[in-house]
């Protein structure tokens, strides 16, 4: 077996979940693999960064699994600082540039992972690229905004964008002692949830001293002589005065390179990949947040940047490149999250999904509580679901409550991948004990309303 070079664009989960695959299949002596990294860390958690901010994670260290040094140690050569400026597949090189140094210089590859990642959405407003505004994407990001809010200049902080990384931040700013103010064109926080839902959300937000300006989008961003952000305008004609400004929109996947090297994009403006993690381009793979995937509901390509699917993409491309078979199945929009001391969790298809993706359906919502209701620490738990009508299939569910509630999503994603109904759902031989859930679990009290909500559909 003749020796390979494999280069992989980005270190973070993606990147080097697939050069350590690879570099495991292949051994030593068959393949040379080089991986750069624009920043100074490899194989972080960057969804631990708004909780390093707050001070909730003590030490930056506690977010990094694996170091440079360590991927270092297993015969993977990290360059770390170092950027890839182009991607030229004819020569088969990249070209990169050292960000130390100021130099560049070409590397050649036979295979080629590209997993460079996501990048903050900027609206295109103007003031947006001013000084003092900020992105939260990787780990040299946080860095940067954490030493921006410890320094005894900022007072306040206005968040632009009501998604999960933005509410994150803002609790983190007010834990931390400052004002925050989040502005954002929906009519509630986190879109990804339907309103209703969207609405405790709120609540606990404004519960925890944040400022939620909601159903006005941004206009620009004021700036002093200097060039720094001051203020955030809002097409409604509001002026909220601002020290820093986050960006908290969600992200887009990083493509620029890939686009501009002619590999193909696919209609979610992710990069196209089989179930491989196979590019259009021969000897091309990609994986993380720059990849599209397909959902297994509504059958869409859609980009989900999540550090569970990166980790598990680059997996199946490092496998699939050390010689061995592996396939990535697709997605169902799973995510979890703590918004201040509310508990939220979703998986599948939110009622606007379902109605874009064509599926007729009905719902059903239902309040419990987390434990037993005479049992000590009993938290209110508010559990819906959307199930297709006539066959009753889970299509979607939603979990908004305090502590205990939000981990429960994930035996509706279990049923939602196995494609089961709501009455099957219901016969669910879940645990039951006073500390843990009432003797009748949200879940399975959802699933009843929901399968009841199916059979009076069917009757009329």
């Amino acid at each position: 077996m003749s020796r390979k070079r494999l280069v992989v664009v980005g270190g973070d989960a993606a990147g080097m979940s697939a050069a350590s695959q690879a570099r495991r299949k292949r051994g030593r002596d068959d393949l040379d693999v080089v991986a750069f990294e624009r920043g100074r860390a490899t194989s972080y958690s960057a969804c631990g960064v708004p909780y390093w901010i707050s001070g909730a994670v003590e030490h930056e260290e506690d977010l990094v699994s694996r170091s440079p040094d360590q991927h270092r140690a297993n015969g993977i050569d990290v360059r770390i600082r170092t950027e890839v400026v182009a991607i030229d597949l004819a020569a088969r090189t990249v070209r990169a540039r050292d960000l130390e140094r100021g130099r560049e210089y070409d590397e050649p590859f036979d295979d080629l992972v590209y997993a460079a990642g996501s990048v903050p959405m900027r609206p295109p407003v103007p003031g947006i690229d001013a000084g003092g505004v900020y992105g939260v994407q990787t780990l040299d990001d946080g860095a940067a905004l954490r030493a921006e809010l410890t320094s005894g200049r900022v007072r306040r902080v206005v968040v632009i964008g009501g998604g999960y990384i933005g509410l994150e931040i803002a609790e983190a700013c007010v834990v931390r002692g400052l004002e925050a103010t989040v502005v954002d064109q929906a009519a509630t926080p986190v879109g990804t949830f339907d309103p209703d839902v969207g609405e405790f959300i709120a609540d606990a937000v404004r519960g925890r001293g944040v400022s939620l300006v909601l159903s006005e989008a941004v206009a620009g961003i004021e700036t002093d002589p200097d060039g720094r952000a001051v203020a955030v305008h809002t097409e409604a004609g509001r002026t909220l005065p601002a020290d820093l400004v986050v960006l908290g929109l969600g992200v887009r996947p990083n493509v620029a390179l890939a686009r501009d090297a002619g590999i193909p994009l696919g209609p979610s403006g992710g990069i196209a990949v089989d179930n491989r993690m196979r590019t259009q381009v021969e000897g091309v793979w990609a994986a993380g947040d720059c990849v599209e995937s397909l959902h297994r509901l509504s059958g869409r390509r859609v980009v989900v940047a999540l550090g569970t699917h990166a980790n598990k993409q680059g997996r199946v491309a490092g496998i699939n490149l050390g010689g061995g078979y592996a396939t990535f199945p697709g997605v169902i929009g799973t995510a979890v999250t703590k918004v201040c001391d509310l508990e939220v969790a979703r998986t599948g298809l939110s009622e606007a999904e379902a109605e874009e993706a064509g599926f007729c359906y009905v719902t059903a919502s239902v309040d419990s509580t987390t434990r037993a209701g005479y049992f000590p620490g009993a938290r209110p738990i508010r559990t819906k679901l959307l199930a297709e009508k006539r066959s009753g299939r889970l299509l979607g569910a939603q979990i908004v409550g305090r502590e205990g509630a939000a981990k429960r999503i994930d035996v509706l994603a279990a049923t939602i991948w196995n494609e089961m109904g709501v009455d099957e759902i219901l016969g669910l031989d879940l645990s039951y004990a006073p500390p843990f859930a009432p003797v009748w679990d949200p879940v399975l009290i959802a699933a009843r309303k929901a399968f009841e909500a199916v059979e009076a559909d069917l009757t009329r």
